[in-house]
Protein backbone atom coordinates (compact mmCIF):
# COMPACT_ATOMS: atom_id res chain seq x y z
CA UNK A 1 0.00 0.00 0.00
CA UNK A 2 1.21 3.70 -0.83
CA UNK A 3 1.50 5.96 1.97
CA UNK A 4 -0.26 9.16 0.84
CA UNK A 5 1.89 11.27 3.45
CA UNK A 6 5.12 12.69 4.64
CA UNK A 7 6.17 12.52 8.53
CA UNK A 8 7.90 15.46 9.71
CA UNK A 9 11.54 15.15 9.54
CA UNK A 10 13.03 13.32 12.60
CA UNK A 11 16.75 15.14 12.30
CA UNK A 12 15.00 18.56 12.69
CA UNK A 13 14.88 20.12 15.96
CA UNK A 14 13.60 23.85 17.10
CA UNK A 15 17.27 24.07 18.23
CA UNK A 16 20.47 24.70 15.79
CA UNK A 17 22.85 22.52 18.26
CA UNK A 18 20.28 20.30 20.64
CA UNK A 19 21.46 18.68 23.67
CA UNK A 20 24.64 20.63 23.59
CA UNK A 21 24.90 23.54 26.76
CA UNK A 22 24.41 26.97 26.11
CA UNK A 23 24.72 26.49 22.10
CA UNK A 24 21.25 24.85 22.57
CA UNK A 25 19.82 27.95 23.15
CA UNK A 26 20.69 29.11 19.26
CA UNK A 27 17.51 28.02 17.44
CA UNK A 28 16.39 27.93 13.91
CA UNK A 29 13.93 30.27 14.41
CA UNK A 30 15.90 33.44 15.73
CA UNK A 31 18.46 32.67 12.87
CA UNK A 32 15.81 32.86 10.50
CA UNK A 33 14.73 36.66 11.75
CA UNK A 34 18.74 37.16 10.79
CA UNK A 35 18.09 36.19 7.24
CA UNK A 36 15.10 37.79 7.19
CA UNK A 37 16.34 41.10 7.80
CA UNK A 38 19.37 40.31 5.96
CA UNK A 39 17.46 39.54 2.56
CA UNK A 40 15.53 42.50 3.37
CA UNK A 41 18.69 44.96 3.64
CA UNK A 42 19.88 43.72 0.39
CA UNK A 43 16.80 44.02 -1.38
CA UNK A 44 16.76 47.64 -0.25
CA UNK A 45 20.18 48.08 -1.26
CA UNK A 46 19.41 47.03 -4.76
CA UNK A 47 16.69 49.19 -4.47
CA UNK A 48 19.06 52.56 -3.52
CA UNK A 49 21.61 51.66 -6.05
CA UNK A 50 18.82 52.09 -8.89
CA UNK A 51 17.99 55.29 -7.35
CA UNK A 52 14.33 54.13 -6.23
CA UNK A 53 15.20 56.21 -3.09
CA UNK A 54 16.33 59.62 -4.73
CA UNK A 55 13.91 62.02 -4.32
CA UNK A 56 15.00 64.99 -6.65
CA UNK A 57 12.02 67.55 -5.58
CA UNK A 58 12.77 66.54 -1.90
CA UNK A 59 16.07 68.38 -2.29
CA UNK A 60 18.23 69.89 1.20
CA UNK A 61 21.40 71.81 1.83
CA UNK A 62 23.06 68.79 2.79
CA UNK A 63 21.30 66.20 -0.34
CA UNK A 64 21.23 68.87 -3.08
CA UNK A 65 20.56 66.21 -5.18
CA UNK A 66 17.85 64.55 -3.41
CA UNK A 67 19.71 61.76 -3.14
CA UNK A 68 19.60 58.92 -0.58
CA UNK A 69 22.60 57.70 1.16
CA UNK A 70 23.72 54.07 2.42
CA UNK A 71 23.76 55.34 6.03
CA UNK A 72 19.94 56.33 5.13
CA UNK A 73 19.06 52.93 3.88
CA UNK A 74 20.54 51.26 7.19
CA UNK A 75 18.95 53.73 9.46
CA UNK A 76 15.72 53.31 7.77
CA UNK A 77 15.78 49.74 8.19
CA UNK A 78 17.19 49.83 11.31
CA UNK A 79 14.32 51.63 12.68
CA UNK A 80 11.68 49.48 11.36
CA UNK A 81 12.87 46.76 12.79
CA UNK A 82 13.31 47.79 15.90
CA UNK A 83 9.30 49.09 15.84
CA UNK A 84 8.49 45.54 13.60
CA UNK A 85 9.83 43.51 16.65
CA UNK A 86 8.17 45.90 19.31
CA UNK A 87 4.47 45.87 17.40
CA UNK A 88 5.20 41.87 16.61
CA UNK A 89 5.32 40.81 20.34
CA UNK A 90 3.19 43.39 21.75
CA UNK A 91 0.09 42.46 19.41
CA UNK A 92 1.10 38.42 20.31
CA UNK A 93 1.17 38.91 24.13
CA UNK A 94 -1.91 41.23 24.38
CA UNK A 95 -4.03 40.28 21.30
CA UNK A 96 -3.19 36.80 20.43
CA UNK A 97 -2.38 35.39 24.35
CA UNK A 98 -6.10 34.42 26.02
CA UNK A 99 -4.81 34.16 29.47
CA UNK A 100 -4.84 37.98 30.63
CA UNK A 101 -1.17 37.90 32.10
CA UNK A 102 0.45 40.16 29.80
CA UNK A 103 -2.73 42.86 30.77
CA UNK A 104 -1.84 42.25 34.29
CA UNK A 105 1.94 41.73 34.41
CA UNK A 106 3.01 44.43 30.94
CA UNK A 107 6.48 44.53 31.89
CA UNK A 108 6.62 40.40 31.04
CA UNK A 109 5.62 41.23 27.69
CA UNK A 110 10.05 41.93 26.74
CA UNK A 111 10.87 39.27 29.69
CA UNK A 112 12.69 36.18 27.83
CA UNK A 113 12.69 33.76 31.36
CA UNK A 114 10.16 31.70 32.95
CA UNK A 115 9.31 31.42 36.38
CA UNK A 116 11.73 29.25 37.52
CA UNK A 117 14.28 31.67 35.64
CA UNK A 118 15.20 29.51 32.34
CA UNK A 119 16.16 31.36 29.38
CA UNK A 120 13.07 30.83 27.10
CA UNK A 121 13.50 33.88 24.19
CA UNK A 122 10.72 36.00 23.23
CA UNK A 123 8.42 33.04 22.03
CA UNK A 124 5.27 34.60 20.55
CA UNK A 125 5.00 36.99 17.19
CA UNK A 126 2.45 38.43 15.35
CA UNK A 127 2.84 39.91 11.72
CA UNK A 128 -0.05 42.02 11.44
CA UNK A 129 1.69 43.67 14.98
CA UNK A 130 4.89 43.89 13.18
CA UNK A 131 2.78 45.53 10.55
CA UNK A 132 1.48 48.09 12.62
CA UNK A 133 4.72 48.42 14.34
CA UNK A 134 6.85 48.57 11.25
CA UNK A 135 4.50 50.93 9.43
CA UNK A 136 4.80 53.41 12.39
CA UNK A 137 9.19 52.90 12.56
CA UNK A 138 8.55 54.29 8.70
CA UNK A 139 6.43 57.31 9.48
CA UNK A 140 8.63 58.27 12.18
CA UNK A 141 11.63 58.04 10.54
CA UNK A 142 10.52 59.17 7.18
CA UNK A 143 9.17 62.42 9.12
CA UNK A 144 12.06 62.93 11.23
CA UNK A 145 14.39 62.60 8.29
CA UNK A 146 12.26 64.92 6.20
CA UNK A 147 12.21 62.26 3.40
CA UNK A 148 8.66 61.79 1.09
CA UNK A 149 7.19 58.59 2.71
CA UNK A 150 5.02 56.21 -0.07
CA UNK A 151 8.58 56.42 -1.80
CA UNK A 152 10.41 54.97 0.87
CA UNK A 153 7.53 52.36 2.01
CA UNK A 154 6.99 51.41 -1.50
CA UNK A 155 10.63 50.65 -1.61
CA UNK A 156 10.57 48.65 2.00
CA UNK A 157 7.36 46.86 1.05
CA UNK A 158 9.80 45.21 -2.02
CA UNK A 159 12.00 44.27 0.17
CA UNK A 160 9.76 42.94 2.97
CA UNK A 161 8.19 39.62 1.30
CA UNK A 162 11.46 38.00 0.42
CA UNK A 163 12.58 38.39 4.14
CA UNK A 164 9.15 37.04 5.33
CA UNK A 165 10.30 34.13 3.51
CA UNK A 166 12.83 33.07 5.99
CA UNK A 167 10.10 33.72 8.71
CA UNK A 168 7.99 31.39 7.49
CA UNK A 169 10.26 28.63 7.20
CA UNK A 170 11.56 29.05 10.46
CA UNK A 171 7.52 28.21 12.19
CA UNK A 172 8.37 24.89 9.29
CA UNK A 173 11.92 24.55 11.30
CA UNK A 174 9.72 24.76 14.93
CA UNK A 175 6.92 22.23 13.85
CA UNK A 176 4.05 25.16 14.65
CA UNK A 177 1.58 26.71 13.14
CA UNK A 178 0.92 23.87 10.94
CA UNK A 179 -2.25 23.02 9.11
CA UNK A 180 -5.82 21.68 9.27
CA UNK A 181 -5.52 17.58 8.92
CA UNK A 182 -5.71 16.28 4.72
CA UNK A 183 -5.79 13.67 2.57
CA UNK A 184 -3.74 15.13 0.24
CA UNK A 185 -0.17 13.46 -0.37
CA UNK A 186 1.87 16.47 0.97
CA UNK A 187 0.09 16.10 3.68
CA UNK A 188 2.63 16.23 6.90
CA UNK A 189 2.80 14.68 10.21
CA UNK A 190 3.77 17.50 12.30
CA UNK A 191 4.72 15.85 16.21
CA UNK A 192 3.65 18.46 18.37
CA UNK A 193 -0.29 17.98 16.80
CA UNK A 194 -3.53 17.21 18.10
CA UNK A 195 -3.59 13.49 18.22
CA UNK A 196 -6.96 11.89 17.98
CA UNK A 197 -8.90 8.58 19.37
CA UNK A 198 -8.02 5.85 17.14
CA UNK A 199 -11.31 4.21 17.72
CA UNK A 200 -13.52 6.67 15.87
CA UNK A 201 -15.17 5.98 12.92
CA UNK A 202 -14.31 9.04 10.75
CA UNK A 203 -10.38 8.88 12.21
CA UNK A 204 -10.58 5.07 10.90
CA UNK A 205 -12.08 6.09 7.29
CA UNK A 206 -9.29 9.12 7.44
CA UNK A 207 -6.39 6.75 7.79
CA UNK A 208 -7.58 4.27 5.51
CA UNK A 209 -7.61 6.51 2.93
CA UNK A 210 -4.00 7.24 3.54
CA UNK A 211 -2.67 4.61 4.16
CA UNK A 212 -2.08 4.53 7.65
CA UNK A 213 -1.83 1.21 9.98
CA UNK A 214 -3.52 2.44 13.14
CA UNK A 215 -4.48 -0.95 14.15
CA UNK A 216 -2.05 -0.80 17.63
CA UNK A 217 -2.64 2.57 18.12
CA UNK A 218 -4.61 4.21 20.78
CA UNK A 219 -3.83 7.83 19.84
CA UNK A 220 -3.15 8.69 15.86
CA UNK A 221 -1.77 11.70 15.03
CA UNK A 222 -3.13 12.40 11.35
CA UNK A 223 -0.78 14.28 8.60
CA UNK A 224 -1.68 18.46 8.36
CA UNK A 225 -1.04 20.68 5.40
CA UNK A 226 2.37 22.04 5.63
CA UNK A 227 0.85 25.55 5.20
CA UNK A 228 3.95 27.35 7.02
CA UNK A 229 5.13 26.47 3.22
CA UNK A 230 2.36 27.81 2.11
CA UNK A 231 2.50 30.60 3.42
CA UNK A 232 6.45 31.08 2.51
CA UNK A 233 5.54 30.57 -1.37
CA UNK A 234 2.83 32.70 -1.74
CA UNK A 235 2.83 35.14 0.66
CA UNK A 236 6.52 35.54 0.20
CA UNK A 237 8.43 34.58 -3.05
CA UNK A 238 5.47 34.96 -5.38
CA UNK A 239 4.61 38.26 -3.45
CA UNK A 240 7.66 39.68 -3.99
CA UNK A 241 8.51 38.50 -7.36
CA UNK A 242 5.13 40.12 -8.85
CA UNK A 243 6.22 43.42 -6.42
CA UNK A 244 9.11 43.29 -8.19
CA UNK A 245 8.34 42.87 -11.65
CA UNK A 246 6.17 45.96 -10.98
CA UNK A 247 9.07 48.23 -9.49
CA UNK A 248 9.46 50.42 -12.57
CA UNK A 249 6.13 50.51 -13.76
CA UNK A 250 3.98 51.89 -10.98
CA UNK A 251 1.73 54.98 -11.30
CA UNK A 252 2.72 56.87 -8.20
CA UNK A 253 4.29 56.46 -4.93
CA UNK A 254 2.19 54.56 -2.38
CA UNK A 255 0.98 52.02 -5.14
CA UNK A 256 3.69 49.17 -4.40
CA UNK A 257 3.16 49.61 -0.60
CA UNK A 258 -0.30 49.42 -1.25
CA UNK A 259 -0.19 46.26 -3.58
CA UNK A 260 1.85 44.42 -0.60
CA UNK A 261 -0.78 45.28 1.17
CA UNK A 262 -3.32 43.99 -0.73
CA UNK A 263 -1.53 40.97 -2.41
CA UNK A 264 -0.25 39.47 1.34
CA UNK A 265 -3.93 39.84 2.91
CA UNK A 266 -5.08 38.28 0.24
CA UNK A 267 -3.03 35.38 0.00
CA UNK A 268 -3.03 35.16 3.72
CA UNK A 269 -6.78 35.62 3.90
CA UNK A 270 -7.29 32.08 1.50
CA UNK A 271 -4.11 29.78 3.19
CA UNK A 272 -5.92 30.52 6.42
CA UNK A 273 -8.40 28.22 4.77
CA UNK A 274 -5.70 25.58 5.13
CA UNK A 275 -4.10 26.64 8.58
CA UNK A 276 -5.59 25.96 11.86
CA UNK A 277 -6.77 28.59 13.86
CA UNK A 278 -4.86 28.82 17.27
CA UNK A 279 -7.01 26.42 20.32
CA UNK A 280 -7.46 29.07 22.39
CA UNK A 281 -8.84 31.77 20.27
CA UNK A 282 -10.86 29.68 17.54
CA UNK A 283 -12.94 31.18 15.58
CA UNK A 284 -13.55 34.99 15.64
CA UNK A 285 -16.61 35.02 13.47
CA UNK A 286 -18.45 31.35 12.46
CA UNK A 287 -21.51 29.94 10.93
CA UNK A 288 -21.19 27.41 13.32
CA UNK A 289 -19.34 27.99 16.55
CA UNK A 290 -19.08 24.38 17.55
CA UNK A 291 -17.04 23.11 14.37
CA UNK A 292 -13.87 21.32 15.15
CA UNK A 293 -10.69 23.29 14.43
CA UNK A 294 -8.87 20.50 12.73
CA UNK A 295 -10.91 20.71 9.47
CA UNK A 296 -12.59 23.22 7.81
CA UNK A 297 -16.34 22.87 7.96
CA UNK A 298 -17.41 26.14 6.72
CA UNK A 299 -16.08 29.28 4.26
CA UNK A 300 -17.91 31.28 6.69
CA UNK A 301 -15.86 30.62 9.95
CA UNK A 302 -13.13 33.18 9.80
CA UNK A 303 -10.33 33.32 12.10
CA UNK A 304 -8.14 36.16 13.53
CA UNK A 305 -5.92 36.47 10.90
CA UNK A 306 -8.73 35.92 8.29
CA UNK A 307 -10.57 39.53 9.99
CA UNK A 308 -6.76 41.30 9.99
CA UNK A 309 -6.38 40.67 6.51
CA UNK A 310 -9.48 41.39 5.30
CA UNK A 311 -9.15 45.16 6.68
CA UNK A 312 -5.76 45.04 5.48
CA UNK A 313 -7.19 44.54 1.97
CA UNK A 314 -10.07 46.91 2.43
CA UNK A 315 -7.93 49.67 3.46
CA UNK A 316 -5.02 49.20 1.36
CA UNK A 317 -7.75 49.16 -1.64
CA UNK A 318 -9.14 52.40 -0.46
CA UNK A 319 -5.95 53.90 0.14
CA UNK A 320 -4.66 53.00 -3.35
CA UNK A 321 -7.85 54.74 -4.97
CA UNK A 322 -7.55 58.12 -2.84
CA UNK A 323 -3.81 58.34 -3.38
CA UNK A 324 -4.46 57.12 -7.57
CA UNK A 325 -7.40 60.07 -7.91
CA UNK A 326 -4.64 62.55 -6.09
CA UNK A 327 -1.88 61.37 -8.44
CA UNK A 328 -4.04 62.22 -11.55
CA UNK A 329 -5.22 65.30 -10.34
CA UNK A 330 -2.13 66.35 -10.04
CA UNK A 331 -0.87 65.15 -13.65
CA UNK A 332 -4.10 67.02 -14.69
CA UNK A 333 -3.06 70.18 -12.84
CA UNK A 334 0.73 70.06 -13.92
CA UNK A 335 -0.37 69.96 -17.55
Amino acid sequence: MNFLYINYPSWIHPQIFPGIKFLGLLRWYGLMYVFAFGTAYWVLSKLFKEGALDSPSQATASTPAGKASEDDVFSFIATGIVFLLIGARVFSTLIYDTTGLYWKKPWLIFWPFDAAGNFTGLAGMSYHGGFIGGLIGMIVWCRVHKKPFWKWCDAMCIAIPLGYTFGRLGNFLNGELYGRITTAPWGMVFPAAEKFSASKSWVIDFAQKIGMDIAEKNLVNLPRHPSQLYEALFEGVILWSILWLMRKHKKFDGQLGLSYACGYGFFRFFIEYFREPDADIGYRIAKDATAPLYTNTSLLNFSTGQILCFLMVAGSVITMVILGIRSKHKYETNN
